[in-house]
């Protein structure tokens, strides 16, 4: 039986209509525009919350609605209270109002943070 999504308040006093719980986890975040081009497009952000199927972030410059992009987020668990992690997803941009961007995720999966962190592995 499927459910409809409940209405509440969002901290900025916006009805939220969500069906996934978001939760407000502020972390920085580098990510990719996915393209046919040959060099790729690169940028910093800061997440505002996540729920199991979207980010919410801002940008440092606004971007294009509907594309494609990888996201990469320092995440604040540790494996074995050792090992940073880091969130990888992929995803397409369903908001983007000014610098705040929402991204639909379609997929994701935890990875450890080598020394480099969130840092491509090469920058045009």
């Amino acid at each position: 039986m499927a459910t409809s999504p409940q209405s509440f308040l969002s901290p900025g006093g916006r009805v939220d209509r969500r069906g996934n719980s978001r939760f407000p986890i502020v972390r920085d975040l580098r990510y990719r525009l996915l393209s046919s081009r040959v060099n790729p497009e690169w940028g910093v952000g800061t997440t505002l919350d996540i729920s199991s199927s979207g980010i919410l972030f801002a940008a440092e410059s606004p971007l294009p609605l509907g594309r494609r992009l990888e996201i990469s987020i320092s995440w604040p668990a540790q494996l074995n209270g050792k090992c940073a992690l880091k969130l990888l997803a992929r995803g397409r941009i369903t908001r983007s109002q000014g610098k705040e961007v929402a991204v639909q995720m379609d997929k994701y999966e935890f990875r450890t943070q080598g020394s480099r962190g969130l840092l491509p592995q090469s920058q045009p």
